[in-house]
């Protein structure tokens, strides 16, 4: 196998009123989520062979989210049925270009539920990369199992990609989110993040966050991003990737100048997704064996296909799609 993900999944209901304030919406789509569910559908559809790792409740949400993982062939085998938990649920309202109010119900949440055991059964050193998210770094004993799963990785020589993920309503103490982020980085290969969640990573004070609209997936934060990337270079990080938007990626690396990679400009729909786009596509590069360049404009392409569409998982493209795009648009 390929490539594993682990960390939260659920169930998504994207308004069908685009456009509409949230008040407003007449309806629901319901597609699939959470970051390394898109992933693994993501880097699946691009040719790699992926697992999740993830649980579910005993529910028929739950049903709904392994049927369609079944569907688009991710290895579905690791993931539990968690008895007492709750297959999680996202409500999103959709008002492009810039406003998607964004409601998580995750009380009790069955993906919290993995445990080291749940890990252990998934045989990390039989895959080439492990995926993981900052967000199931939040509850025990997700927290723990993520910790051993890199363990792992790390002992036996697996790439542990690290997506910062942060959600502030997700923490009971913002700072916290950081502290759990700089503890595992010492162990990763690389990181990736938007600019928000790089000063996520190392912030030292709730008042930094500010909220609006209900936009969960993009807080503003105050901060100085040059001074928390070179933070994070020096927990031991190999290469940190930071998300620019339409303006595409920043490279960084320890003693190396940074390295701007341009994204693909097209008009914006649904921005949730994207970033888990830009993950499946550089992970294919990666594993391909391009460099970092051409990696994250496989991921920036990835992204803007992403955009322009009104689901996650559902719309991630496959590598024919993404190559149409990226031609289209003067190659690589």
């Amino acid at each position: 196998m390929d490539v594993i993900t682990i960390g939260r999944s659920s169930i998504d209901l994207y308004s069908q009123s685009i456009g509409s304030n949230f008040e407003d919406i007449k309806g629901f789509n319901a597609f699939v989520g959470g970051s390394p569910l898109n992933i693994a559908v993501g880097t699946q559809r691009l040719g790699l062979k992926s697992a999740l790792l993830t649980a579910v409740g005993q529910d028929k949400t739950g049903d709904f989210i392994l049927a369609f993982l079944n569907k688009e062939k991710v290895n579905t085998s690791f993931i539990p049925k968690i008895p007492t938990g709750r297959t999680s649920a996202v409500v999103l309202g959709i008002e492009p270009p810039d406003r998607f109010p964004l409601v998580f119900y995750r009380d009790n949440a069955a993906d919290s539920q993995l445990t080291i055991d749940h890990v252990k059964a998934a045989n990390i050193k039989d895959f080439k990369l492990l995926e993981i998210s900052g967000t199931a770094l939040n509850k025990e004993p997700s927290r723990s199992a993520v910790f051993y799963a890199v363990e792992q990785a790390a002992e036996n020589k697996v790439q542990i990609v690290l997506d910062i993920d942060f959600r502030a309503d997700q923490w009971d103490d913002v700072r916290s989110f950081g502290l759990m982020v700089r503890a595992i980085l010492p162990k990763v290969d690389i990181a990736i993040g938007t600019e928000e969640e790089v000063l996520a990573a190392t912030l030292q004070d709730a008042s930094q966050i500010s909220i609006a609209h209900q936009q969960i997936s993009a807080p503003e934060i105050k901060g100085n991003l040059e001074e928390s990337v070179e933070k994070i270079l020096n927990t031991g990080v190999k290469v940190l990737i930071v998300k620019k938007g339409s303006q595409g990626v920043t490279i960084y690396s320890k003693n190396k100048e940074p390295q701007d990679v341009h994204g693909f400009p097209v008009e914006v729909l649904n921005v949730l997704g994207a970033g888990d786009a830009f993950a499946s596509g550089f992970i294919y590069g990666h594993l391909q064996g391009w460099d970092f360049y051409k990696s994250c404009r496989m991921g920036n392409a990835c992204g803007a296909w992403v955009v322009q569409k009104p689901g996650c998982a559902n719309d991630m493209p496959t590598y024919e799609e993404v190559l149409e795009l990226i031609e289209s648009r003067g190659g690589f």
